[in-house]
């Protein structure tokens, strides 16, 4: 995913300093923790089962373990001072990597930080879909079962290989929440990428494996508006998991699901979603191919898949869209969404890089 948030610190730190006992009182009081000071705020939540999303190890590259810090966070250093927003400084918005706790702290984090869990899992499956794209199936195994909601992801935690750090990466769940003994993952090979070149390269079936979740909001509505869905690449998975939700809870509300690749051999879950269209009135698959060669025998939609959506629906405004997939392609989307008259509010999206 896409995206978007990813990534979680669970390297511990050398306690170089010793500050004493310190206290990290979180939202107010609902949550109090008792920590040896001299580590980050990260890796002490951490360490306590509280995982906030990072993707750099810590490093104060990456800027994704915002939290919210009232009192006792310091001063910001010039690592994180780039990545705060004029608004975010109003809001006390820090790198929670970044803030060392020295004494007594008291911070804001979203309450559905809370249930996360790390888990580990046995790789029971891994199928190439195209060239670039794998899917994973893995087994849980401690703990055994995972409760998730249709658009949510994981944090997978790669091994360390070839003098490559291990490092978490987010990844959309594409398997359905009815299955909670198992998830499934759609991994896209990023050229130099640490993460999915331990996917493509390193991983294999019956491995161990271990990650974090679930996180994130996207998720379906609880209306009955009628659905534009648009995704590209590895972009499906949060899509095939809520289409699956859909299917397993008798869910008919009108569905679209547009799906933009560059050539036949970028596609996969032809069938499958094909086989769900047939048999279902209220889902239409429209796959659409912008650079099919000429002469092909597709005798599909060709062009960029926000040109094909424009044709197919000029006028949005009724609608409510699920996007996931590029920055590039989610903003394309977005234009041509508004350009429909859909609200903004609308339109629920997982942007990744």
């Amino acid at each position: 995913m896409g995206l978007i948030l990813s990534g979680l610190l669970i390297l511990a730190e050398k306690k170089i300093l010793n500050y004493g006992e310190c206290r990290i009182s979180i939202n107010g009081g609902d949550k109090e923790l008792t920590v040896q000071g001299g580590s980050s705020l990260l890796s002490l939540l951490a360490e306590n089962n509280i995982f906030i999303p990072s993707a750099c190890g810590g490093r104060g590259s990456c800027a994704y373990c915002k939290v919210s810090v009232d009192e006792g966070g310091g001063s910001i250093g010039p690592v994180e001072e780039p990545y705060l927003s004029p608004e975010e400084h109003k809001n006390n918005v820090r790198l929670s990597c970044q803030v060392k706790v020295k004494n007594d702290i008291r911070i804001r984090v979203p309450k559905e930080l809370f249930s996360v869990r790390k888990f580990s899992g046995r790789l029971i499956h891994k199928k190439p879909l195209t060239h670039d794209i794998v899917e994973l199936r893995i087994e849980l195994t401690d703990p055994s079962e995972i409760n998730f909601v249709a658009g949510q992801y994981i944090q997978l935690e790669s091994a360390e290989y070839k003098g490559n750090d291990s490092v978490m990466r987010a990844y959309s769940i594409s398997s359905p929440p009815s299955d909670k003994n198992h998830i499934e993952l759609i991994i896209r090979l990023v050229p130099g990428g640490i993460c999915t070149t331990w996917v493509f390269e390193h991983l294999n079936e019956g491995q161990q494996v271990t990650f974090s979740g679930p996180y994130g909001e996207f998720s379906l509505s609880e209306t009955r508006a009628p659905m534009i869905c648009i995704a590209g690449g590895s972009g499906m998975a949060p899509i095939w998991s809520i289409i699956r939700d859909m299917l397993d809870k008798k869910n008919v509300r009108t569905a679209h699901y547009f799906f933009g690749a560059l050539t036949r051999n970028d596609l996969f879950y032809v069938d499958e979603l094909r086989k769900i269209d047939q048999d279902n009135q209220w889902f239409t698959y429209i796959p659409a191919l912008s650079r099919e060669p000429d002469g092909s025998d597709w005798s599909g939609e060709k062009g960029l898949i926000t040109d094909v959506v424009a044709r197919h629906f000029p006028d949005t405004s009724q609608h409510e869209s699920y996007l996931c997939g590029s920055p590039g392609m989610i903003d394309a989307c977005l234009k041509v969404l508004a350009n429909g008259g859909i609200p903004e509010e609308k339109i629920f999206y997982d942007k990744f890089a």
